[in-house]
C-alpha cells in the first residue's frame, strides 16, 4: 500500500513539473514569439534543467501542442463509444465542439485566439500541427472503418476523416468565430454543399 502511495506521489510530481514547464514555455512564447525563445530560457523560467525539459517533452514544438496523444485517443473514443442512435458525423461534431469549448473556457480562456495565432504564425509549429492532425486523421479513419466494417483506405472513409479533422483545424487557426466555423463545416458534412446555380 505504501508503495502505491509513493507511486501516486511520483506521478503527481511528474505531472506538476510537466505542467509548470509547459506553462512557463507558453508564457515566453506568447510574449516573445516561438522562434525567439530557447529551451534553456524555458528551463530557467520553470526552474528545471534542460535535460528535465526533454524528459517531459520530445521537442520544442511539443511544449505548445502537448496533448497530442490524449486528444487522439479521445477522438477515436468519440466514434467508438458514441451513444446508441448517434451518427459518426454527429458524434464528431459534438466531440469537436466540446474540445473547442474546453480550449476557450479552460486554461486558454481569452488567450485562445492568441494561442492559435502563435501556431499559425510559426512555420515550425504549423508543420508540427499539420503532422499531428494527419496522425489524428489516420487514427480516425481506422476507427470509422472498424465501426462500419469498412476498409480504412476506402475513399469515403478517408474523405470523412480528413474533412472532419480539417474542420477543427480551420476553426482553431482561422480568424473567425471558431464555433461558427465548426458548425458550418459540419452542416456541409451532414447535408452536403448547397450549390448555387449561376444565372
Amino acid at each position: 500500500m505504501a508503495e502505491t502511495g509513493a507511486d501516486g506521489r511520483r506521478a503527481r510530481k511528474k505531472a506538476r513539473t510537466r505542467s509548470e514547464i509547459a506553462d512557463a514555455a507558453l508564457r515566453l512564447f506568447l510574449a516573445r514569439g516561438f522562434e525567439q525563445v530557447t529551451i534553456a530560457e524555458i528551463a530557467e523560467a520553470a526552474d528545471v534543467s534542460v535535460a528535465t525539459v526533454f524528459n517531459h517533452f520530445s521537442s520544442k514544438e511539443a511544449l505548445v501542442l502537448d496533448e497530442d496523444g490524449e486528444r487522439e485517443a479521445k477522438l477515436v473514443a468519440a466514434v467508438r463509444d458514441r451513444r446508441a442512435g448517434s451518427s459518426v458525423v454527429a458524434a464528431l461534431h459534438e466531440h469537436f465542439a466540446a474540445e473547442l469549448a474546453a480550449d476557450i473556457g479552460g486554461e486558454l480562456g481569452d488567450g485562445h485566439r492568441q494561442f492559435w495565432d502563435l501556431v499559425r504564425n510559426s512555420e515550425s509549429l504549423r508543420g508540427y500541427a499539420q503532422r499531428m492532425w494527419t496522425r489524428h486523421e489516420d487514427s480516425l479513419a481506422a476507427a470509422i472503418a472498424a465501426d462500419g466494417g469498412l476498409d480504412a483506405a476506402d475513399p469515403s472513409v478517408r474523405a470523412l476523416a480528413h474533412f472532419a479533422v480539417e474542420s477543427l483545424a480551420i476553426a482553431k487557426t482561422g480568424d473567425r468565430d471558431p464555433r461558427a466555423v465548426l458548425d458550418a463545416a459540419f452542416t456541409i458534412l451532414r447535408e452536403g454543399w448547397q450549390d448555387v446555380t449561376r444565372t
